[in-house]
């Protein structure tokens, strides 16, 4: 009887709760609110990431004209403000009414979504860009933005608020008929910019500097008013791709001069390959949609890579440099030490997920495979020698490879972590929830013994590394995998290495380097940044990659304790102490000299640690300086220690 009641209450209840929930509580945003609301939805994050992405979109449009081929440059300007202005020589955007609003068109563009030439009606067969939000987005998210068109030898204005038109859209002025083109300037809002509304120069350049790479012959200039010199940095590039791999592989030994270009069109598809061979190990294969750089590659590189595959094949066959019975080369073993980007331009592309990573789009694998061999296979056949060396090279691979495969097993594990395998390494945590997982790497093990003692055992792992790993720049596979200390790490993270890297098997979602604050720590530290860089970049790319800073110094004055970073810091804290009792200074040479309680509390403890997160933002800057200072060419790291030394202050011998 009593659960009768229960049932009953309950049901009186929901019914009560049902009432309440009606048309009146359902929210209609109008206009850009929803953009406003939900910021994320639109560009990703109001991380700098997405800051940034406000610029993208304004750039876009200028990018769309150039490949409807009206417009040849595109000038960028951070102002002294941290404004942004991008002007294009376009068409201009079309200031006459649109029908379905019964407003002017520039209007529409920016305070509709989904407003403008690129969803039909012949504006654009091929563009990149948010589907038709940008513009609308960039407006929505920024206090003020005003637009300046010039087209039909007039110049028109329109300004908005918040997404809001405050100035009508007016006719201000006359101009030459060979002026034409949008200018936009826009300011960020710090109400939806909470961390950061200051746009990075360095990130802005690359981006910039790739469009020009992707798109040949267009013209892009950057400039920053924010510095004294006020420095244009013009980017300009007939050669389109085939100088994007000369510079991405600038520095490295190559097998041959020139990088192999490749152009065609499929079923209105346009395709560009260009591809070059060092004589290293890494590869680079870069990919992009309209260009859209889809960094989990997609349709157009998946022909791509069996084009490459069957082809080289083929030819070493023909050549007999494989015998009759020999198996053929993989495509990994093909693709060791090559450095390709393939750029399509696609009427209708299909991307997968918001954030367009991947090209989905079948016909597009087909167009770059088509384009692709046939060229490529003519290349071989006119090139012996060179492709020689190709198929050579892939042989020491797959050699490699398979003295690599007994070492890779190691690391593979049967059923969770396998403990024995890492005698006296590990001090794992208790917590199996990645969420919460932190793995320290500590340089050595008087500092991993202090470590281990002080941790806090739910939470955090401890892995101590003995001297400096293995520089994997230089290093084949089967050299890596022969390192007892990388094997180690690859285990204990259980997620795998290179291309079978699977990020969502990682057991902790932080990874912290935690050395010495020396050169030898820095030593170490830029190699497991390198180890990370190329073998598990994706746990860079989730910022699960953290450096810790410990201090330098302790300060004791009775039972007053500070630490303190640098040689400064310390000379201003001695400064504001009283004399009495006399201040007690310790000076950290390693982390070994630091006891249990003394480690948590400066390095390990969450509430007061510093930790420098690993910004997947400054990853080609970063690929740059690895190349450099880690690979197999001397004399650029050569000239770069002879251009930086008079910098260096104190320098431990």
């Amino acid at each position: 009887m009593a659960d009768e009641d229960n049932k009953l209450k309950k049901a009186k209840q929901f019914e009560q709760e049902a009432d309440k929930y009606n048309a009146s509580q359902i929210q209609v945003l109008g206009g850009l609110e929803a953009v406003r609301k939900r910021p994320g939805m639109y560009i990703g994050s109001t991380s700098s990431q997405g800051l940034h992405h406000l610029v993208w979109e304004i750039i876009d449009n200028g990018i769309d004209e150039a490949l409807a081929g009206f417009a040849t440059k595109i000038e960028v300007t951070v102002n002294e403000d941290n404004s942004v202005t991008v002007q294009d020589d376009g068409r201009g955007i079309p200031v006459d009414i649109e029908k379905k609003t019964g407003r002017p068109a520039v209007e529409t563009v920016y305070t509709v979504l989904h407003a403008g030439g690129k969803f039909g009606g012949g504006g654009y067969k091929v563009s990149g860009g948010l589907h038709g939000v940008g513009a609308s987005v960039v407006n929505a998210l920024s206090t003020k933005l005003n637009v300046t068109v010039m087209r039909d030898g007039k110049k028109y204005y329109i300004a908005f608020d918040h997404g809001r038109v405050v100035e009508e859209l007016k006719e201000v002025g006359t101009v030459p008929l060979t002026e034409h083109g949008t200018i936009v300037h826009f300011w960020p809002d710090p109400n939806i910019f909470t961390e950061t509304t200051v746009f990075d120069d360095k990130i802005l350049k690359n981006r910039i500097r790739e469009l020009a790479f992707l798109n040949k012959g267009l013209k892009l200039t950057f400039t920053d008013k924010r510095n004294d010199t006020a420095e244009t940095y013009v980017y300009h590039f007939e050669g389109g791709i085939k100088e994007y791999v000369s510079f991405l592989n600038r520095g490295q030994e190559v097998l041959f001069d020139e990088p192999i270009y490749v152009e065609g069109k499929y079923e209105g598809i346009d395709v560009e390959v260009s591809l070059q061979y060092t004589t290293g190990y890494k590869t680079t294969l870069m990919t992009f949609a309209n260009n859209i750089h889809t960094y989990e590659g997609g349709m157009h590189e998946a022909g791509f890579k069996t084009a490459l595959t069957r082809v080289i094949n083929d030819y070493a066959h023909k050549a007999k440099i494989l015998k009759e019975n020999d198996d053929n080369l993989s495509g990994e073993d093909i693709r060791e030490g090559m450095t390709a980007v393939i750029s399509v331009k696609h009427p209708s592309p299909q991307f997968e997920g918001q954030t367009k990573t991947k090209l989905g789009n079948s016909d597009a694998r087909t167009a770059v495979d088509r384009a692709f061999s046939e060229t490529f296979s003519t290349f071989l056949m006119e090139n012996p020698q060179v492709a020689r060396k190709i198929v050579e090279k892939g042989q020491l691979a797959e050699r490699a490879r398979v003295a690599a495969k007994r070492a890779r097993e190691v690391t593979r594990k049967k059923s969770g972590l396998e403990i024995a395998n890492l005698p006296g390494k590990l001090a794992d945590n208790t917590s199996n929830d990645p969420n919460i997982s932190e793995l320290f790497i500590v340089e050595g093990d008087s500092a991993g013994g202090s470590a281990k003692q002080g941790r806090s055992r739910l939470t955090q792992a401890i892995l101590p590394i003995r001297g400096k790993i293995l520089n994997v720049e230089k290093a084949s596979m089967d050299r890596i995998l022969a390192n007892q200390e990388i094997r180690t790490l690859f285990t204990a993270l259980g997620a795998g290495f290179g291309a079978d890297f699977d990020v969502s098997k990682a057991r902790y979602h932080k990874l912290i380097i935690m050395t010495d604050a020396d050169v030898d720590g820095a030593h170490i530290r830029t190699l497991l940044l390198t180890l990370f860089y190329r073998y598990m970049r994706p746990m860079i790319d989730k910022g699960y990659v953290y450096i810790a800073r410990p201090p330098l110094y302790q300060v004791r004055q009775g039972k007053l304790i500070k630490y303190l970073d640098t040689d400064e810091e310390l000379h201003d804290y001695l400064g504001s102490l009283q004399p009495s009792p006399k201040p007690i200074v310790q000076r950290y040479k390693g982390l070994g000299e630091m006891d249990a309680e003394q480690l948590w509390e400066t390095t390990m403890d969450p509430e007061n640690r510093r930790l420098d997160r690993v910004d997947p933002e400054y990853a080609k800057d970063a690929d740059e300086v690895f190349e450099m200072l880690m690979g197999n060419e001397v004399g650029p790291r050569r000239k770069f220690i002879e251009d930086n030394a008079q910098y260096v202050e104190n320098l431990d011998a």
